[in-house]
């Protein structure tokens, strides 16, 4: 049983569709920007739930922030990795002096003695090499501590691009739901007129009351209201539509799609284990251990000893030409180590924070695990729940029609009442409004457990 959108009944095939979509999400996982303009050349007027979800891809700016924080984390790991390598300076300096001390047989030393305390017109070349030969650790802490949070980054825009999928649904299958809701309520009130037109009819033959007329006049009155509602809700879930997929809100759009029932097999074992192993979250929280749990060592880094080397080669003299012959230059190298003796109990204090975080984030992780379980436990008994609403009124809708009708034509023969008719038409509503309501529910439910195990379009059941 489905409920089709009656005001947009146009198919269309959603192949190409999925095709698109699978191309973005290859580039979605693999972390790298993708051109949108060469999957979808412009917006759609006519959205799919495929076209939907690819248009809050390209637009949303959640994910574009987020893909802003990808490369700000990938930038801090290239910084933490530069820790590394060896730091080179390259420099040239010119000054004139209006007289320069000179020694005395200067020309017999190995060096000419400008080279040390400089000429009149003093050029001046220099390379400098630096190189950290041991940290304490502290260099190896800060690129794993970078590296796991730009997995993080990562980890969270995957989160980001499943909230966005599951919210461009939730309003999508919203507006089906909305525009479902309007076309119950409109039968409503056009079978409520009519048959106010036909007592009113009645009445001035005389087989029918005054009391039936009023009755059937205050009907009519009764369930306007809920259209005027049914359409103003259509117009609320149309902007926030627009405004997820940033749209322009004056556009006008069509919905294309349904409500429709298929059912899976609720297996909740199975979803955890998986929710356990691809959800986002999940991999945040163990990356988050493992973020503290290296900031221990860093903290321990500022109590151990350092060491670094460096040399520096220099050319000086009078003449730019000569600066670098064997005369004219010099070099040095050399180590240097340091050893901290006392630091204020700074270290300790260090120490102890960071084993304090490593703990939270155990303890975080323990509790989001507890957390998941519940989830995926609320979402297996929606799906149970609105299931066993669909079955049960898609027999009861056949039902409620043939009430329906059975008390009109009770009424026109004389047999039944007025009331029968009035409550038979609210009846049919009622049951129809709660099936939409239940497949709504139960469509929602699925896209939120394909949000819970980490699961994109593609591989949705």
């Amino acid at each position: 049983m489905t409920a089709k959108n009656k005001y947009n009944s146009k198919k269309r095939s959603g192949g190409s569709c999925h095709k698109k979509l699978i191309l973005f999400l290859a580039g979605v996982f693999l972390f790298q920007p993708i051109l949108f303009a060469e999957i979808m050349e412009q917006d759609p007027a006519d959205f799919t739930i495929e076209t939907s979800v690819l248009t809050a891809f390209r637009n949303n700016r959640s994910i574009q922030m987020q893909l802003a924080n990808i490369d700000d984390a990938a930038a801090v790991k290239l910084y933490a990795l530069s820790n590394f390598l060896p730091k080179a300076e390259m420099g040239y300096d010119y000054t004139y002096y209006d007289s320069m001390y000179s020694l005395p047989n200067a020309q017999a030393s190995e060096k000419d003695t400008g080279t040390f305390i400089g000429y009149k017109n003093d050029n001046l070349f220099s390379l400098a090499v630096e190189q950290d030969i041991f940290k304490g650790g502290a260099h190896v802490a800060t690129f794993k501590q970078s590296d796991l949070k730009l997995l993080s980054e990562r980890e969270t825009y995957r989160a980001v691009i499943l909230d966005v999928e599951f919210e461009t649904k939730r309003l999508f299958y919203g507006l089906l739901l909305a525009y479902e809701v309007r076309r119950i309520a409109k039968d409503l009130v056009t079978q409520a007129e009519a048959h106010y037109e036909e007592v009113l009819a009645r009445h001035k033959h005389g087989t029918a009351s005054k009391f039936d007329v009023l009755q059937s006049k205050v009907h009519v009155s009764l369930v306007i209201p809920q259209l005027i509602i049914a359409e103003n809700n259509i117009e609320l879930l149309m902007i926030e539509f627009k405004k997820l997929l940033v749209l322009d809100i004056q556009k006008d759009i069509a919905i294309n799609g349904e409500l429709a029932f298929s059912p899976i097999e609720i297996r909740e074992t199975d979803f955890l284990e998986e929710a356990y192993v691809r959800r986002p979250e999940m991999i945040l929280k163990t990356l988050g251990v493992d973020i503290n749990k290296w900031g221990i060592e860093l903290a321990k880094a500022t109590g151990i000893p350092e060491v670094s080397g460096n040399f520096e080669y220099y050319g000086r003299s009078d003449n730019i030409g000569n600066m670098m012959d064997k005369r004219r230059d010099n070099w040095y190298i050399g180590v240097t180590a340091s050893i901290p003796l006392f630091d204020g109990l700074a270290t300790p204090a260090k120490i102890n924070a960071a084993r304090a975080q490593y703990a939270h984030s155990k303890l975080d992780k323990l509790d989001y695990v507890d957390q998941l379980a519940v989830d995926i436990r609320r979402i297996c008994l929606d799906l149970k729940r609105s299931g066993a609403i669909i079955l049960a009124q898609e027999d009861s809708i056949v039902e409620a029609r043939e009430a329906l009708r059975l008390s009109e034509v009770r009424y026109v023969t004389g047999v039944g009442i007025n009331l029968d008719v009035l409550d038979s038409q609210v009846a049919l509503a009622q049951v129809e409004q709660s099936l939409a309501e239940a497949m709504y529910d139960y469509t929602i439910a699925k896209a939120d457990l394909n949000r819970a195990m980490g699961r994109e379009l593609s591989k949705e059941e």
